[in-house]
């Protein structure tokens, strides 16, 4: 805002990053030429008409039941996942790195779980730990010797990146079981389509509205071989699960079944899922269940989420799981470290997106330098998600960095340490105007055969002033990605 509290008639005129590498400006010395057009647009829009458009936008996703569920607050089940309106602008350059990346990190991380169900080449060279991948919690002993159509077990993969204060794009972590949001990219879309017609049109972005078409055809490629027409359902664990709307979103996407454990059941070792007009076999099923309540019968025997029986039928051939089970190590915390490795081992080639540097607190030496630099670093326990369990160290206290310490002594193994990256920001719309925001990216990979990247991805922003934290669970939101054709 000005000094006379009004904004200003160009939106973006006193617009200042902060010193942080912009996703619309660019950076020093770096300007985002490719969005100049969309500046030039933002620049010409009324500041109240911009806030009567983006309240009538939420007002929508909320109608139409784009919402999630926030188990820990007891006020308020169903929420909408904040929407900025302000789109995040990628290159058609930028995205041709990020795609290349995404595709060769995915390919790697297949590679690595055949291997470790297999022959454990990578282990008996040394490239990793053998304890860190078969004592991870996530280590499926029933798949070893298991083979899987196309060698593929990371059928869904979403990626998490940054980008640093130099505009460069670094992974910060990989989820390779169920990850999700990706609903939301396409809805953000049809909703900026339909709210900001002038704001879209001609610019040439292109379309992310066939993941749905893309999903399926590759859900149908790794059915069993035997069959000519495959059905595939996508098995949920139900209403009360955080990600029930992408359930029905992707089950209506691709035009199939939306089914639960108890409409499923393993006859002579097929699964059939129960139709008014009786059994009907099921080939293919993208399952948004972990491993651990997939069959009580080979994991967890107190789970009413799974199919009695289903391990056995996955492992004679008879059903295709996406993604595969025993998944969960290549997006472990600590396994994270070692993907650089990986891929020179298995692919030899140098990473096209690199990691954030990290250090891994079960080695002496990154224990050591993490507990040296404790106010300095971000801390972050390997098995835990949606944001928490972390200490980011130059904003802790001193009585929340000792407790941290307490935590690393006690456990190391369960921690890794990085540097503070400074995100990058967005324009993003605040009840005062417009002000640099924190954002991530989850781009999404589908493999069958091979692996295609929808373009663009989930961009995160984190809502609150000055935190870095975009996880939905915390407060963050989301903006339309637009990669540029």
């Amino acid at each position: 805002m000005n000094p006379s509290g009004t904004v200003p008639t160009d939106l973006l005129a006193n617009y200042d990053p902060g010193g942080f590498f912009d996703e619309l400006f660019g950076g020093p010395g770096s300007p985002a030429e490719h969005t100049s057009a969309i500046r030039g647009r933002l620049s010409s829009f009324d500041f109240a008409d911009l806030q009567r458009r983006a309240k009538d936008a939420e007002r929508e996703l909320y109608n139409l039941g784009i919402t999630f569920l926030v188990y820990s607050d007891q006020d308020a089940v169903d929420r909408i996942l904040p929407f900025d309106v302000i789109p995040r602008v990628i290159s058609a350059r930028e995205w041709g790195a990020v795609e290349a990346g995404v595709v060769q990190r995915v390919t790697a991380l297949n590679l690595f779980l055949h291997d470790i169900y297999h022959d454990q080449k990578i282990l008996k060279d040394g490239i990793i730990p053998a304890d860190l991948v078969t004592g991870n919690q996530n280590f499926r002993p029933q798949m070893i010797g298991l083979d899987v159509p196309f060698d593929t077990y990371v059928h869904i993969m979403g990626v998490d990146l940054v980008r640093d204060g130099q505009g460069i794009f670094r992974v910060l972590e990989d989820n390779a079981r169920v990850p999700s949001g990706v609903s939301y990219v396409v809805e953000n879309r049809h909703m900026m389509m339909r709210a900001f017609p002038d704001l879209v049109s001609d610019i040439g972005i292109r379309p992310v509205d066939n993941y749905g078409v893309k999903l399926l055809e590759a859900m149908s490629e790794v059915a069993p071989a035997d069959i000519q027409d495959p059905q595939v359902v996508l098995l949920s664990p139900g209403s009360y699960n955080s990600a029930y709307f992408e359930h029905i979103f992707l089950a209506r996407e691709m035009g199939v079944p939306l089914v639960e454990g108890r409409d499923l059941v393993v006859r002579d070792d097929r699964v059939y899922m129960k139709t008014t007009n009786g059994l009907a076999r099921v080939d293919t099923i993208y399952r948004r269940v972990d491993d651990a309540f997939l069959d009580p019968l080979a994991f967890r025997p107190d789970s009413h989420l799974g199919v009695p029986g289903i391990m056995e039928a996955y492992r004679k051939g008879n059903v295709t799981l996406a993604n595969a089970i025993g998944t969960g190590v290549a997006d472990d915390k600590a396994v994270y470290c070692y993907v650089p490795r990986m891929i020179k081992y298995y692919l030899d080639q140098d990473a096209i997106i690199p990691n954030v540097e990290t250090n891994i607190c079960r080695e002496p030496e990154g224990l050591a330098l993490t507990l040296d630099r404790l106010s300095e670093l971000v801390v972050k326990p390997v098995g835990e998600a949606g944001g928490y369990g972390i200490t980011i160290g130059p904003r802790a206290t001193k009585a929340e960095l000792e407790d941290c310490r307490a935590k690393l002594l006690a456990d190391p193994a369960n921690y890794i340490s990085q540097p503070m990256i400074p995100l990058s920001v967005c324009p993003t719309l605040v009840e005062e105007g417009i002000e640099p925001r924190h954002v991530d990216l989850r781009p999404f990979a589908i493999t069958g055969r091979s692996t295609w990247v929808l373009p663009g991805g989930l961009s995160r922003v984190a809502l609150r002033k000055g935190t870095l934290i975009v996880n939905s669970s915390q407060g963050g939101g989301s903006k339309d990605t637009w990669v540029l054709e």
